[in-house]
């Protein structure tokens, strides 16, 4: 990976700081029915009522045509055997494209995945990548400088608590070139190519991880189907679904660091069902989910873009949700 290590040819969630502890040293870290009289009434012939009951549900089905959300950039859609979606309910402006924040990093985690041998590969965590953290103001996973983890550590730190770092740390070492600055260029670049290559038609990237340099903009539509594919991925699916995640690195002398998040998406624990999948944030993009729960067999994936408030995303999903599984 990079231009020493690579593979086979082979935003921003607001900021988050994560637990960090090094041993041997502490660091800052109605159906309601009235009785009746039996009071004779109209006779109706068999035709006449199934016309009635006929017209009630369409009637019904006009008053239930959409979840009563506030979002407009807004979609859902039933994941069916996992390797096909249908669509369930979009939003007035499902198809607009604008900006996703930390959203992007479910094409970060895809990129990374393609290559799922180097899970336990090893990566120390440069100066750099908290420098970049602090320079922009985006969400951090409180990775210490000369830290050694996993492909596999660092892709919960980008997930979880929604590190820029990580996020960085990741894209430094799956791109191609021979600086930083080259190998980040690379790994965007692979970023658009998988989202041409899954049709996502809307979405654009300049950003590994959210922080948009202007052309960093993806459509409700097209975040739920990469949130669906992003699901297919067991690796993924495994990271997203936990509330709080604690894991040990070796620091630079050797002792051990304990490194604990806690996830961005609050749905986790709100929600019967839920399986995750990412939040987003920032100045531009307002407030971002792309959210997916399952119950009686049925997966739904969703995604909400340019949200009012943190709150208001979850509710809405959670409305979004409870409308899929009744209809």
């Amino acid at each position: 990976m990079g231009s020493h290590a690579r593979p086979n040819r082979i935003h921003r969630t607001g900021v988050r700081v994560a637990m960090v502890a090094l041993v041997g040293a502490a660091l800052p870290i109605t159906a309601s029915g009235l009785a009746q009289a039996a009071t004779p009434g109209p006779t109706h012939s068999a035709e006449q009522n199934a016309q009635q009951r006929g017209e009630a549900t369409t009637a019904a089905g006009r008053n239930q045509a959409a979840p009563q959300i506030h979002a407009d950039h807004a979609f859902l859609l039933d994941a069916r055997d996992g390797s096909q979606e249908r669509e369930l309910w979009r939003g007035a402006k499902a198809d607009a494209s604008v900006s996703m924040a930390s959203t992007t990093k479910i094409m970060t985690a895809i990129v990374v995945l393609k290559h799922p041998e180097w899970l336990n590969h090893q990566i120390t965590v440069k100066q750099e990548y908290r420098d970049y953290v602090q320079k922009v103001g985006g969400s951090t996973s409180d990775l210490q400088t000369g830290d050694t983890l996993t492909v596999n550590q660092l892709l919960h730190a980008m997930l979880i608590p929604s590190g820029d770092d990580a996020a960085m740390a990741l894209a430094d070492h799956f791109g191609v070139g021979g600086t930083s600055d080259a190998r980040i260029a690379d790994f965007v670049s692979q970023m658009n190519a998988e989202a041409e290559q899954l049709g996502l038609t809307g979405t654009n990237f300049d950003s590994f991880d959210g922080i948009s340099h202007g052309k960093n903009l993806s459509t409700a539509r097209d975040l739920a189907k990469l949130g669906q594919r992003a699901m297919l991925q067991p690796a993924f699916a495994d990271i997203v679904k936990n509330k709080l995640f604690k894991t040990e690195a070796t620091a630079a002398n050797g002792h051990t660091r304990y490194y604990t998040w806690e996830n961005t998406n609050k749905l986790l624990t709100s929600y019967d069902g839920a399986l995750g999948l990412k939040t987003g944030s920032g100045p531009e993009s307002g407030y971002a989910l792309v959210f997916a729960a399952k119950r009686d067999n049925r997966t739904l994936v969703g995604a909400i873009l340019q949200g009012s408030d943190s709150k208001t995303r979850f509710d809405d999903a959670t409305k979004m949700l409870d409308w899929g599984f009744a209809h």
